[in-house]
């Protein structure tokens, strides 16, 4: 199994195959906190190949610096099926999150484990509005509406 896409956006949605992804991002910044930030999520396209058709369990974890949850668990389940002439398959899964609360500024990651191993970390730097003019590019992240 191989991750192609691991992203944190601000939206996804999967149809006919396709996996769109809008607004993707590892930086946030706010004016105070906590922050609570309305909507985003996680977007997700998995390749297998042959000898792992069948069922799979997706985790993912949201933590801070400190390693405590952020919040609950996401979790998923994807039934992989081949057709006869494919030699690999790919899943797209797409995660929504509302109201994620970041209680402080510093550094998040988003954990991804697939049939309970750990494949995959995304950083996200959450910062006060003012310390993002001195990181490179600018216009990375976005602060959430009301902040």
């Amino acid at each position: 199994m191989e991750v192609e896409i691991f992203s944190l956006c601000d939206a996804a949605t999967h149809a006919a195959g396709k996996l769109n992804i809008l607004g993707a991002f590892d930086i946030v910044a706010a004016r105070k906190f906590p922050l609570v930030y309305p909507h985003c999520g996680i977007a997700l396209r998995l390749r297998f190949d042959r000898t792992e058709e069948g069922d799979h369990k997706i985790r993912i974890n949201f933590i801070d610096a400190d390693g405590n949850a952020v919040m609950p668990p996401l979790e998923a389940s994807v039934r992989v099926r081949f057709a006869p002439s494919a030699q690999s398959v790919c899943a797209n899964i797409v995660l929504g999150i509302n109201g994620l609360k970041l209680d402080k500024p510093g550094q998040y990651a988003v954990d991804l484990a697939v049939d309970d191993q750990h494949r995959k970390s995304l950083p996200l730097n959450v910062m006060h509005a003012a310390d993002q003019s001195r990181h490179d590019p600018p216009q990375s992240g976005g602060e959430p509406a009301g902040n």
